[in-house]
């Protein structure tokens, strides 16, 4: 059996501003951009890796979830502690000093960690959490 990764989604405040973001900060390109009603679906992934794509989506788009749950989410968003993303980079501090360029929110600068990786972290514009590992 062989089964690859192939959408994770996460949340957008502003589908402008994450389109930005993933492509001019973090190099990904545009693969769809769905509108329905006052909502959009954008997809987005690194040119090299055509089968793998994050959908940036509304936050809780689902008509099952209540208001006030679509406040919590959206508090959560805020904070930055309602979703995230692992990437990785083979030349992390390059990277990084892309970002950080960027203007984008850093979490952390590049470090070695006690569990074997070197990694940073950095926000999108909503919030989400993107670590960024060195590749080995």
């Amino acid at each position: 059996m062989e089964i690859t990764i192939h959408q994770s989604f996460l949340p957008h405040s502003d589908p402008d501003a994450s389109v930005a973001f993933y492509t001019d900060v973090l190099g990904f390109e545009v693969r769809l951009d769905v509108g329905y009603e006052n909502m959009r679906w954008i997809t987005v992934g690194p040119p090299n890796q055509p089968d793998t794509s994050i959908v940036l989506e509304p936050p809780s788009p689902d008509p099952s979830v209540s208001d006030a749950e679509r406040d919590m989410i959206r508090a959560m968003m805020a904070k930055g502690t309602y979703a995230g993303v692992n990437l990785a980079s083979a030349d992390l501090d390059a990277t990084f000093e892309r970002i950080e360029a960027a203007g984008a929110e850093i979490v952390q600068e590049p470090m070695d960690q006690d569990y074997g990786l070197r990694d940073c972290a950095v926000r999108d514009p909503a919030g989400n959490l993107i670590r960024i590992q060195q590749r080995t």
